[in-house]
Order: structure tokens, then sequence, then C-alpha cells
């Protein structure tokens, strides 16, 4: 068994001068991709479910589908919600297996943000599985604007929620396409002088791969989520096998010719944020091979 929780494997990237990417799933075929990639960088991974993929596949059903990945996986495997923004979904993820609870309550004030993760927290603490919270606001390309983390309140919102990560807002967005300007880097360091815990950056898809590398190995960010970049490998790899044959229609024939292109692609991050080889070290520890539930 290689399941293990969030703050498993983010101190060591935090002391250790590098990021673990939380990769968002969507099917069977990219989170089994992400797994392999894994192995083969011999690299820590986070597979994470996100609304639109637990819009498609029930929650317990993707509980079994991450346990089973990690416990025929040699890295260590974090089973992690992704934006949950309710206390029942994080509780329902809990009961599905998972090991990582995400609350969502940017939207909401800061007080309440504050108590609802909180809240969250105490229940993910109490099963022995970590809890990530985000502060701030992470908009989307081409949709809601962000509203960027106040270090004051960043600090405050540590210190009373006790999450094990907090996702920040620096200039990051949500279903970028492509590199954007980079990120803000003097907020990123005035939220650094307030607080301690691991930090995380949503839309990581959208931070320049340059920019990337250095903040994993230079700063307290600790994890990046990776959707859509891979999302678009996993695309124009499905499109090309469609259009290979015209007369094929087993989907399991053209699904196989995905997993390569979203396997090289994921190896890559891996790379990219220097997480290659940290399984080695995180699994001589014992906690890579403990089960949290």
């Amino acid at each position: 068994m290689t399941l293990v929780t969030l703050a498993d494997v983010l101190q060591p990237a935090l002391t250790g001068g590098y990021a673990v990417p939380g990769l968002v799933c969507l099917g069977w075929e990219d989170m089994r991709a992400y797994v392999r990639a894994a192995e083969a960088e011999r690299a820590p991974v986070i597979l994470q479910a996100g609304p639109g993929c637990r819009a498609h596949t029930p929650l317990p059903i993707l509980g079994k589908m991450f346990r089973h990945l990690a416990e025929t996986a040699s890295v260590p495997v974090v089973a992690h919600l992704d934006h949950g923004h309710t206390l029942e979904d994080c509780r329902a993820a809990l009961d599905a297996g998972f090991t990582s609870l995400m609350f969502d309550g940017s939207r909401l004030p800061l007080s309440q943000n504050i108590d609802a993760t909180a809240a969250v927290a105490e229940l993910a603490h109490a099963a022995g599985v970590s809890c990530e919270g985000e502060i701030g606001f992470v908009g989307y390309a081409g949709g809601e604007n962000s509203a960027g983390t106040d270090p004051a309140d960043a600090a405050r919102f540590a210190r009373e929620t006790g999450v094990d990560a907090m996702a920040i807002s620096i200039g990051n967005l949500h279903l970028q396409q492509g590199p954007g300007s980079g990120l803000d880097l003097a907020r990123l360091r005035a939220i650094e002088a307030l607080t301690t815990v691991p930090l995380v950056i949503h839309g990581g898809s959208g931070v320049p791969a340059a920019q990337r590398a250095a903040l994993a190995a230079t700063t307290r960010i600790a994890k990046f989520n990776i959707g859509t970049e891979l999302r678009m490998a996993f695309g124009t790899a499905l499109r090309a096998a469609v259009a290979r044959d015209a007369t094929r229609f087993d989907r399991i024939a053209i699904l196989q010719e995905t997993e390569t292109p979203v396997f090289d692609a994921a190896r890559t991050i891996f790379r990219n944020l220097g997480a290659s080889g940290k399984a080695v070290q995180l699994t001589a520890t014992g906690r890579a091979n403990s089960d949290p539930q």
C-alpha cells in the first residue's frame, strides 16, 4: 500500500526544494497514465478529483479507483478531493477513502471561509488525513476574475484553520491553455513572510514552465495543480486516434492511444517541478507504506 496523505508528500517537498504535482483526473485512462508516469520518474503523485470529474463518475467509485492505483503502485499516491464546496462533500470523500480534502470557501467572506475550512480540517485530522484550503480567489481564464490573496488574511487563515496546505491567488488562473504572464512574486514574498504552511498554486498550466521550476526550488510553493495542459494532450491524441481510421469504433482501442501522450506529458511535469527521484526518500521514511484509513 502506497496510499499517503497530502502532508506526507508536501512537508518533504517543502524542505527538499521541489513541488509535487496535483494532477487533475477525468477518467481511468488519465489517472492510470499519471501513476505510470510517477513510477517512471520515481516521484510522489497527487491524484485529484474535482467537480467535473465527480459529476461524471460517482465519488465512491473514484475513491476505489484511486485506492486501487495506490495499492498497486510503487510510489506514494495521494487521493485528493479538489474543490469540495461543502462539509458534506468532504465527509463523502472521507467515507470514499480519500486521504486529502480540499475545501474551497474562497467565495465566502473571510470569517465564514475560516470557520468552514477549520471544520473540514478538524474532520480530516480526526480521521488521520490532510486538509487544503483556499484564501483569496483564483479566477478562470475567460470567466470569473481573481481576487488576490491578502497576506494578512493568509496569515490569519493559516493560523485559525490549521490547514496542511494553503491555495493562494497571486495571478494564477484556472483553465489557461498557454503560459500566462507569470505570477506576482511580491505578493508571494509577502505571504511567505507571514506564514509557514506549504503553499499551493491552482491553475498551474498557466504558469510558464521556467517559473514553475524556479518557484518549486526556491519558495514554499510545494504543490502545483495541473489539469488543462494534460487535458490538451489527451484531446489532441484522441482526435488523432479517431481520425487515423474512420472505420474504427472500438472505444478501448481508441482510448489506448491517448495513454502514451498523457504519460509523456505527465513525466515532463514531474521533472519540471523537481519531483523525480523523491519517492525513494519518502518510502525510506516508512510513511509511504502506511494506510491513513
